[in-house]
């Protein structure tokens, strides 16, 4: 059931998700730097949001945020954050890192990109379990003809023929093309799923070098 245990949400209370999370290492995740909160609570190897206790789900605390150093609020650069966990994972089926990527996506590569966010838009409905979508990676030129002078090499779009991407709470959530994690759910259009609006990522195949010097500087 568990089909992304690498999975993680990021919540305000018990169960009030505000943005998505991938395992990276027995004790940090990623996230977008634009999730960034002085409190949350980290949930790992479930399927539902509900309040309802899972038999694989485990629970943390995020004790340290380490937003990328070239982020800037309310731009979309170097959007992504490192959070260290107050105890390693106990790695199970449900519950295990994934690897990033360190070769960026070429055009046409299929991934999928999971989250609890909503699923219309603009009105909000939230769903009750994980939803995943499979999409394919765009060419850096349709993703600049899409966001004309927003878009810059930290960055990927991605979507399906329907015009389906990821929206309001997936974001910092996995992007994993090829078995391995590719880019993190960042921005894009409002409403979500219009038309030639895409979905765009956070390139980690550019971010490689600072998550493993990072992680290393503060384990």
């Amino acid at each position: 059931m568990h089909t992304q245990p690498w999975q993680a949400a990021l919540l305000l209370r018990p169960n009030q998700l505000y943005c998505g999370a991938v395992l990276v290492h027995p004790q940090w995740l990623l996230t977008a730097a634009h999730c960034r909160k002085k409190v949350f609570r980290v949930r790992l190897g479930h399927y539902s949001l509900s309040p309802v206790y899972e038999s694989g789900q485990q629970m943390f605390q995020g004790v340290k945020s380490i937003p990328h150093p070239g982020y800037s609020h309310p731009g979309h650069s170097n959007d992504l954050m490192l959070i260290k966990l107050n105890r390693r994972i106990r790695p199970t089926k449900d519950v295990r890192p994934i690897n990033v990527s360190s070769h960026c996506p070429s055009a046409g590569t299929k991934c999928l990109v999971s989250g609890w966010g909503t699923t219309k838009s603009p009105q909000v409905h939230f769903p009750k379990v994980l939803q995943c979508l499979n999409i394919s990676v765009l060419s850096q030129k349709r993703c600049e003809d899409a966001y004309p002078r927003q878009i810059d090499d930290t960055m990927f779009c991605a979507g399906d023929k329907a015009g389906r991407d990821s929206c309001q709470g997936d974001s910092g959530g996995p992007v994993v093309c090829n078995g391995s994690l590719q880019g993190l759910v960042s921005w894009g259009d409002y409403p979500c799923a219009r038309p030639n609006r895409p979905g765009v990522y956070t390139n980690l195949c550019k971010f490689t070098k600072w998550i493993q010097e990072t992680i290393q500087a503060n384990s």
